[in-house]
């Protein structure tokens, strides 16, 4: 029996999100030999689950990074003692923070700034409730889309902000989620490359205020890089599950599959076509085809999808029946988990459980 192959899949509905608990074990315990746990600070946006997030709370990892309000909440919820929100919180987001920290006093949070207006905005709800937010300074090194330079400017928002009352400037947040080249050594290059005007900006910080600041960075392509350097947080999110666009671009990193879609063939159209029932509803579709590789028919092409169905384009549909189970890898696994309110746990080859994708809502209670 091949390892994603399921004993019991006719209990199974598809299309499914199955996660094979093994495997994610295995993930956290690889990246906890990359890097040490209390140098680690894993983005839970690609799981947005709470027992996921729990099994990596019982290998010793106490902080975590999240991109939204929801995502934060599930970790308080599991009482994870250190939380950063990877965002710069605007309009409403701001008081639900604030009762996020009010609400579960017993978790650390903090967030990103990278403008001194929403600084002043996050400050005024903060003071005038009696409470002070921990914030990182979110810094642009090349990806262009959130973030200040690393220049005079973001020596300057420090200072600014080091005034307010309600927040405290602990760290620098530094996403390279550009550099993705396939060849580690090119990939480290341009990496050290962007990184440099952050030390820098860190080092003039500390000469010039005597502060030391923490620096979080990266995420899983420079994951090897930057778990080279010392007194660096990393913040990997995908390697939990991995996909296989990271699979084949980062031949270097050791994570494996750990969570798969599962499908059906509804139809078979001609001698070279069949139709299954993953859709654009069922996994990620930002991405050109194919947005799925099947393990257990690598010939497969995947040459049209709608809303519930994908056309595959196979050698032989003779060889195929309606009814059978696909198992498949998306190339992007992130937006796809969020498309699934359940996942199916796999142990020993077995549906065992199913697992809630809890922070997938926009909302859970605050």
């Amino acid at each position: 029996m091949n390892w994603y192959e399921i004993e019991n899949i006719d209990t199974i509905d598809s299309p499914a999100l199955v996660i094979y608990k093994e495997r994610v074990q295995e993930n956290i315990r690889l990246l906890k030999r990359i890097k040490d746990a209390g140098h680690l600070r894993p983005h839970v946006k690609t799981n947005k689950i709470a027992e996921v997030c729990e099994m990596m709370l019982d290998e010793g990892i106490v902080k975590f990074k999240c991109a939204t309000i929801a995502e934060a909440e599930m970790l308080a919820m599991i009482n994870a003692p250190d939380v950063l929100l990877a965002y710069q919180p605007i309009g409403p987001k701001v008081n639900r923070l604030l009762q996020l920290v009010k609400t579960y006093p017993s978790t650390h949070f903090s967030c990103l700034i990278d403008d001194f207006h929403a600084a002043q905005i996050i400050s005024e709800v903060f003071t005038a409730n009696y409470h002070v937010l921990d914030v990182y300074i979110d810094l642009n090194v090349g990806m262009n889309r959130t973030g200040i330079k690393p220049t005079e400017y973001a020596l300057e928002l420090f200072h600014h902000c080091r005034e307010l009352k309600g927040i405290n400037i602990i760290g620098l947040h530094v996403y390279d989620g550009h550099i993705r080249d396939t060849n580690i050594a090119e990939r480290k290059q341009k990496s050290d490359e962007a990184f440099e005007s952050a030390i820098k900006l860190a080092e003039q910080i500390r000469m010039l205020e005597q502060k030391e600041l923490q620096i979080v960075a990266g995420g899983s392509p420079t994951l090897p890089v930057h778990a080279a350097r010392e007194n660096i947080e990393c913040s990997p999110g995908t390697f939990v599950f991995w996909d296989w666009g990271y699979k084949n671009s980062l031949p270097d990193e050791p994570f494996d599959y750990a969570a798969l879609v599962i499908s059906r063939i509804i139809s078979i159209v001609d001698e070279n076509t069949i139709c299954t029932d993953l859709g654009h509803k069922s996994v990620a579709a930002e991405n050109p085809l194919p947005r799925v590789h099947f393990l257990n028919a690598p010939d497969a092409e995947p040459i049209g999808q709608s809303e519930e169905h994908l056309v595959v384009k196979v050698p032989y549909s003779s060889v195929y029946k309606i009814g059978d189970v696909l198992y498949g890898v998306p190339v992007h696994i992130c937006p796809t988990v969020a498309l699934y309110e359940k996942a199916v746990v796999i142990e020993n080859n077995k549906a065992v459980d199913e697992w809630r994708v809890i922070a997938r809502d926009k909302k859970i209670t605050i």
